[in-house]
């Protein structure tokens, strides 16, 4: 009796921790995951049902135990011919995973194929299991944040800082920004960490003190390179090349003096910033952009629903030509054209031009596009879009095409 008892006390325990350290480590992050209503349909349809073997993997294993470092794209990958489908490999364990997000390394995950079709359970491991003896308990409490362990869909610091650091303006976005206009020390022309500048509003736009006290802080960015259609030629926006950030010590004001005639004017004060981190220097004519709000975002990966035909339109990065898996580039779809955070794309490749040799015309031919990679969105602008490759055969590179996945 007291081991039956103290075995389900433990199982109790156990499962009492984990409930409450899944919901209070992080209680509004999980809560504002992007599951939309289409995706929890899915699942709900793939939980009934489960998913055509068909659909799995050429190599599914029966068991999978999730290890640190794990993502939701890697694991639907291990399990799913498709790993954009994600919710329906969170359907095939619906009542286990009520939220996708909040998978932890060591669970187990179970294949279980039956009647043509594939379902997904978790599979208590030998260490979670009831005690086969007594063992005596005593009191203690132990608190663990699960939060910080949950899988993310990728690898978070792959776009962490495309989440802040590049921008896409518009043609006049920069021109109306705040700049730099001069160095403290005197004949100073290159800016670095911990030196102080002085910068100016556009027009009367003054660089002014926050009423409520609070410091501000500025992104810094230099003079942006124009993105155009491949296609039509269009400019679609500009990006702007992050070099750094500043504080602002003192804002901009207007100061009453007379001149050597002692007639009275008014001299422009400009703002005092200081610059308190680097990527590149810094100097007088860069622009000063508001530090954006620190977004915590989670990314369910799935194909759009609408029909999309989008071209890759620059490669991040100086000097890249070819974009390789894990690097960022930009395409020609935004939020206008419906584009959204977590959309996967097929990376299309050209199918060569070549002259048939079995045919004694020479008859020209054009070899049919091949998938090269895939590409999943994760920062969207209303024209632009930043994309991570995900996978790719031979670089992605300027002017490739991109086509909803299959």
């Amino acid at each position: 009796m007291t081991k039956h008892i103290m075995a389900k006390s433990r199982v109790a325990i156990a499962t009492l921790a984990v409930f409450t350290g899944t919901l209070v480590a992080n209680p509004v992050a999980a809560q504002n995951y992007p599951v939309t209503s289409g995706q929890k349909a899915t699942a709900a349809q793939v939980a009934q049902a489960g998913v055509a073997l068909s659909e799995l993997a050429a190599n599914a294993p029966d068991t999978y135990t999730v290890k640190r470092g794990d993502t939701l794209w890697a694991i639907s990958g291990v399990f799913l011919k498709h790993p954009w489908r994600w919710p329906e490999l969170w359907g095939m364990n619906l009542q286990d995973i009520q939220n996708p997000h909040l998978i932890y390394p060591g669970q187990m995950l179970h294949l279980e194929r039956k009647e043509g079709r594939a379902t997904l359970r978790t599979k208590q491991s030998a260490a979670d299991a009831p005690p086969t003896e007594t063992v005596k308990v005593s009191p203690r409490t132990r608190y663990e944040s699960l939060a910080s362990d949950a899988l993310p869909t990728l690898k978070n610091h792959l776009i962490e800082p495309f989440l802040a650091e590049p921008v896409i303006v518009d043609e006049n976005g920069l021109k109306s920004a705040p700049r730099i206009v001069a160095a403290a020390q005197e004949g100073r022309v290159i800016l670095a960490r911990g030196d102080r500048a002085y910068a100016r509003g556009q027009g009367d736009a003054m660089l002014i003190d926050d009423a409520s006290k609070k410091q501000k802080e500025y992104r810094i960015f230099r003079n942006a390179t124009p993105l155009k259609d491949p296609g039509t030629g269009e400019v679609l926006g500009y990006e702007a090349q992050y070099v750094g950030k500043a504080v602002m010590v003192r804002g901009e004001s207007v100061q009453a003096s007379t001149d050597k005639d002692g007639k009275a004017r008014n001299d422009i004060v400009p703002a005092t910033i200081d610059i308190v981190s680097a990527k590149e220097e810094m100097r007088v004519g860069d622009r000063l952009l508001p530090e954006p709000e620190r977004q915590l975002l989670s990314y369910v990966p799935h194909a759009p629903q609408a029909k999309v035909e989008a071209r890759i339109v620059s490669v991040y990065g100086s000097g890249v030509v070819n974009a390789a898996q894990n690097q960022v580039v930009v395409i020609n779809r935004g939020t206008r054209d419906g584009v959204e955070n977590g959309h996967v794309l097929a990376i299309m490749k050209d199918g060569a031009r070549i002259i048939d040799k079995t045919d004694e015309n020479r008859v020209a031919m054009k070899l049919p596009d091949e998938r090269n990679g895939l590409l999943m969105v994760f920062r969207t602008f209303e024209k632009l879009s930043y994309a991570l490759v995900l996978e790719i055969t031979d670089g992605a590179k300027v002017g490739d095409r991109l086509v909803n996945p299959r």
